[in-house]
C-alpha cells in the first residue's frame, strides 16, 4: 500500500538580486520586492506545484522636507519645535499648533500632534504658501 506524500520541500526567497541579499549598496535607494515560494512535493496528481504565498514590498522612507527659517522660527514660538505639542486646552496641537479645521484644510487627517514630523512640516509649508505667517499671529508677525 503506497502513501501519498505532499509536504512542503523547501521555502526560498526569490526577486532579490544577490548583491542587494548580501548587503551591498543600492544605487537608487528602492528597497527589493521579495517573493517567498513555498515548492510542494506532490500534489494529488504526483506532480511538483509552485505557490507564491506572499509579496512584499518595504516602505520608503519619508524623505525630509526642508523647512524655510521662517516656519522655523514659528515652530519654536509655537511649540519650541516640540511635534506632538499641545496647547490652548488642546484646540492646538503639534510642532505649528494647527487647530483640526486648519489641519484638515491643508490635507491632514488625524490629529496633527500625532502626525510624522515630516508631515506637519509639509502641511505648514503649504498652509504658509496659501496664506503667509498670518496663521499665526502671535509667532509669525
Amino acid at each position: 500500500m503506497r502513501k501519498l506524500v505532499a509536504g512542503t520541500l523547501a521555502v526560498s526567497v526569490v526577486g532579490v538580486p544577490t548583491a542587494l541579499a548580501a548587503g551591498a549598496e543600492n544605487p537608487d535607494q528602492t528597497p527589493p520586492t521579495k517573493k517567498l515560494v513555498a515548492t510542494t512535493t506532490l500534489d494529488k496528481h504526483w506532480k511538483h506545484t509552485k505557490r507564491v504565498l506572499k509579496t512584499k514590498r518595504k516602505a520608503a522612507a519619508e524623505p525630509d522636507v526642508s523647512v524655510p527659517p521662517q516656519l522655523q522660527q514659528i515652530a519654536q514660538c509655537e511649540s519650541h519645535g516640540d511635534p506632538h505639542a499641545i496647547g490652548g486646552g488642546g484646540t492646538y496641537r503639534g510642532k505649528y499648533q494647527f487647530d483640526m479645521g486648519t489641519w484638515a484644510s491643508v490635507g491632514g487627517q488625524g490629529d496633527p500632534a500625532a502626525a510624522p514630523e515630516a508631515e506637519q512640516d509639509k502641511r505648514a509649508a503649504i498652509l504658509y504658501s496659501r496664506t503667509g505667517p498670518s496663521q499665526w499671529p502671535v509667532c509669525g508677525a
